[in-house]
């Protein structure tokens, strides 16, 4: 096999942080090279140099041995090269078959050819064996459906090198295995392939070679994977030993403190009810549309429910609103952090601060810019949140520290009673997975009750002491952790037809 893609030194400054630190390694063709390291390690920052987005300070990229300069996405596009990043890229009020032609769309004496457009996409969706509607809007799919028109949008390109960053981190259990067979097709057909993600079962299932990184260094290069144990890994991306990454603590269990009964909404197809312990954690799982975060979002006012009844502490609680919800004391977390998580151009103190803030008013008019600046320090050592000062724009920070930064805003709170976590490690390494666990053992052992939603079956099993599996829409059961399995929680997530076919 050729090298198809070379980084040869490359280095990357950016203000306060070095993110590249003379990374060097080869990606051939017919192979899926894995990377890893933690959040922050400068994974997204190489393949935004590959995309054309930054510009190396130091090194060269080469391509079948001849350096290249790519001075814009476009540039990096007409080389063959295709970069599907983390934070996905779309224009939501176009369709599906606009945005992945967009800059290539078929027309006729100067207008878009829109029927032929959409002829073109309906074909290549299902010789890929994507189920996808052409003419449907962006804005209206799940964040699953966008990732895969991401991921479509790259290989219509016909690309020779492609790159995806967490192409899984949204994607139901049928979407992976679909986008699977999609990256085994391209390496049989020769494609070089770069594979980020931080779920080691995918990085062995797919890759053929893997490069660790840590704090925007290469620390070592495995060129036959299937050789390293898995232990091997994780101690190169944190530099130390984790043995278990769930560290499940048991704790007692008090009353219920979190009610919710016969709740509907539009997004449901029953009502739903379920209750939450003090200090209880409670998991949340269901394969991708089965109407886990759209329930959220009713109990927390973020969509307005038809009917049922909230109750915290045994007492009735009106909750029109997210504001109403957060005076009460229940907080959320959600999944799209990019859409509903961070303010993109405020600082990393004024993304944690954002909610806590009323609480230190001083005249209840000026801002408490020294409390503010001391509970931003504390999260951000508390969390291990990788950014050169609070005062770093949060836009600039990977899609791991953004979410620790959420997580801060919520945990900044003085009176927690809920917390609602929609994917809270949806894209974070390993490392940072066991700190956020730990923090919402914490949260429990204070009292609060936890709702945790999560696409991940050994994450839900590890962390839950009791699992609510939802199916289209309706709750359709739930385990306590002495009796959950992933076998026995699947047969509740799947829908019946599926179940029988696979008794069969």
């Amino acid at each position: 096999m050729s090298a198809t893609l070379r980084f040869d030194n490359i280095g990357k400054v950016f203000p306060g942080v070095r993110a590249l630190d003379g990374v060097s390694f080869d990606v051939n063709a017919g192979e899926v090279h894995g990377l890893m390291g933690e959040n922050g390690a400068g994974k997204s920052t190489l393949l935004k140099i590959l995309g054309g987005e930054y510009q190396p300070k130091s090194g060269r990229v080469l391509i079948d041995d001849k350096e290249v300069h790519f001075a814009s996405a476009v540039a990096s596009i007409a080389s063959g090269i295709a970069v599907i990043h983390q934070e996905l890229q779309y224009v939501p009020d176009l369709t599906v078959s606009e945005n992945l032609l967009l800059g290539a769309l078929p027309n006729r004496l100067g207008w878009v050819d829109k029927r032929a457009a959409k002829k073109h996409v309906r074909e290549r969706l299902a010789a890929m064996g994507v189920d996808l509607d052409p003419n449907a809007k962006l804005r209206k799919l799940s964040i699953a459906q966008r990732q895969m028109v991401e991921i479509c949008k790259a290989l219509l390109r016909n690309a020779r090198v492609i790159a995806l960053d967490e192409p899984t981190s949204s994607l139901s259990h049928r979407e992976t295995e679909a986008l699977f067979k999609l990256v085994r097709d391209l390496k049989a057909d020769n494609r070089a392939l770069i594979y980020i993600s931080h779920r080691m079962d995918e990085i062995y299932e797919l890759c053929d070679a893997c490069t660790i990184f840590r704090d925007g260094r290469k620390i070592a290069s495995h060129l036959t994977l299937a050789e390293v144990p898995r232990d091997t890994l994780v101690q190169e991306m944190v530099g130390r030993e984790i043995s278990d990454i769930y560290n499940y603590r048991a704790r007692p269990l008090g009353d219920v403190r979190f009610s919710v009964k016969n709740v509907q909404g539009k997004a449901l197809s029953a009502p739903a009810s379920f209750e939450v312990g003090r200090g209880e954690i409670v998991g949340f799982f269901g394969l991708v549309g089965a109407g886990r975060s759209e329930l959220m979002h009713l109990v927390y006012g973020a969509d307005k429910k038809k009917d049922g009844t909230i109750a915290l502490d045994g007492q009735p609680i009106r909750v029109r609103s997210t504001g109403e919800a957060i005076r009460h004391g229940i907080v959320l977390c959600p999944e799209d952090r990019k859409e509903e998580g961070i303010v993109a151009m405020a600082t990393v103190a004024e993304n944690i601060n954002i909610s806590c803030r009323r609480h230190y008013l001083r005249g209840g008019l000026f801002l408490g810019r020294k409390k503010e600046a001391e509970t931003a320090e504390r999260f951000i050592q508390l969390l291990k949140i990788k950014t050169p000062s609070r005062k770093q724009r949060i836009r600039f920070l990977s899609g791991g520290n953004q979410q620790k930064a959420i997580l801060s805003r919520w945990l900044a709170e003085p009176d927690l009673k809920v917390v609602i976590l929609d994917e809270p490690t949806r894209g974070i390494d390993v490392g940072a997975k066991h700190e956020i666990y730990n923090v919402i053992y914490q949260l429990a052992e204070r009292g609060c009750a936890i709702v945790m939603i999560s696409s991940e079956l050994p994450e839900v099993l590890g962390v839950s002491d009791r699992i609510v599996v939802m199916r289209q829409g309706r709750i359709a059961g739930e385990l306590p952790r002495g009796k959950a399995s992933e076998q026995s929680v699947l047969s509740l997530a799947l829908p019946q037809a599926e179940n029988v076919a696979q008794a069969a």
